[in-house]
């Protein structure tokens, strides 16, 4: 039997499967940086537990969807890669001291409620593990902002400050731009570093995964904004915000996601200048010092409307022809 399409016949050597480990691998930098990091920190305890939280995180997404598609006689996704790629994002937006089992519920909740519920890969109206990262947020405030262990001697409410909240709360902080650039802070296990972060961004790059249409104009705008807004114009405060907190990070690893951003080269742009614009606002007036990932949520939803005024005219069309 030969199956018979309408023109044009585009195919590609890249599957989603190929795509999906693509990601998985150019996050393993910032993940491994982020063991390390929370090692030498907090001692070798802690590296440990971030590497399994990242496990657990992962296997809790792979099991929630191996479950579903049991339970609903759907055939399996578990092999396109995509819920692991779902559990890596988000265990790279939690601390290393996140409980397991609250670890486990947002693996579950990304997977079964954002994701599945509407209809699998390619449907969910939204980044799977942002979806999840805001649920903890909102559930367990204190467990997403405790990057401190409370059992490390020498820790108060100061010191325990990261970089983006004490350049928040008080106009200033000691990190160094060097520190920030390599990831020598505490935070979440894999927002931290740009270096290793931006060794993962080239990978994609080089493979043609990612357009850089997106994260370009995010960070170009954010930039311009937060500064408009602040009212400070010198470079140091500049690169401490785009360094600091999650910003790198979502640009390139989130708010690319396919089925949750524009498939126009226009829309593109205007989605790039929505988050910018929005994390800036978020950063400067809201109550949080960070704003990236309800950032892109919200214009995830923003992406129909996007698309709908966006998309090219068809040839042939006259303008103002319906």
């Amino acid at each position: 039997m030969f199956n018979v399409s309408s023109s044009p016949h585009v195919k590609a050597k890249l599957t989603t499967q190929r795509i999906m480990i693509d990601v998985v691998l150019a996050m393993i930098p910032a993940a491994a940086f982020g063991v390390y990091n929370a090692a030498n920190l907090f001692g070798t305890k802690y590296g440990i537990r971030a590497l399994l939280l990242v496990l657990v995180t992962v296997a809790s997404c792979m099991l929630s969807e191996f479950l579903f598609n049991q339970i609903t006689k759907r055939e399996s996704t578990l092999f396109d890669f995509s819920a692991v790629v779902t559990g890596m994002i988000l265990a790279l937006n939690l601390p290393c001291t996140f409980p397991y089992w609250k670890a486990v519920l947002g693996g579950a909740f990304a997977i079964i409620i954002v994701k599945q519920l509407f209809g699998g890969l390619g449907q969910n109206f939204m980044n799977p593990a942002l979806g999840a990262r805001c649920f903890l947020a909102l559930s367990f405030a204190a467990d997403m902002t405790a990057f401190f262990p409370k059992d490390v001697p020498g820790v108060d409410a100061v010191s325990s400050a990261t970089p983006l909240t004490a350049l928040k709360n008080a106009g200033e902080t000691a990190t160094s731009l060097m520190d920030l650039f390599l990831g020598k802070y505490a935070g979440t296990i894999g927002e931290t570093s740009v270096l290793a972060l931006l060794i993962g961004v080239l990978y994609l790059v080089v493979r043609k995964i990612i357009d850089l249409r997106i994260p370009l104009t995010y960070i170009a705008v954010f930039a311009v904004c937060i500064m408009l807004f602040h009212g400070k114009y010198d470079v140091d405060f500049l690169l401490r915000q785009v360094l600091g907190g999650g910003l790198v990070f979502g640009a390139f690893f989130m708010a690319t996601d396919y089925t949750t951003s524009p498939i126009t080269k226009r829309g593109r742009y205007v989605f790039g200048i929505f988050l910018g614009l929005l994390t800036a606002i978020f950063r400067t007036f809201g109550a949080n010092a960070e704003g990236v990932s309800f950032a892109i949520i919200f214009c995830n939803l923003l992406v129909p409307l996007i698309e709908k005024y966006t998309i090219p005219r068809a040839f042939g069309i006259v303008k103002g022809e319906q």
